[in-house]
């Protein structure tokens, strides 16, 4: 069984704009997300590093958390 909460990297918070046909990011992307795959919904805050995105998904994970 796939696992509720997901470890995803970050995406830009800026709005793409296009060049010539194709999409750009203004921003760095840089962290790391939550993915609720019941939900299909990135979850906020964005964690720095990955160990501490890992943490709080696991946790999740076990307590069950929706």
């Amino acid at each position: 069984m796939r696992p509720r909460f997901v470890v995803v990297p970050a995406v830009p918070m800026e709005k793409p704009y296009l060049e010539r046909g194709v999409r750009f990011y203004s921003g760095l992307c840089t962290g790391f997300d939550l993915y609720d795959n019941v939900e299909k919904m990135r979850l906020k805050p964005t964690f720095n590093l990955r160990a501490d995105a890992e943490a709080e998904c696991l946790r999740r994970n076990q307590a069950g958390i929706g």
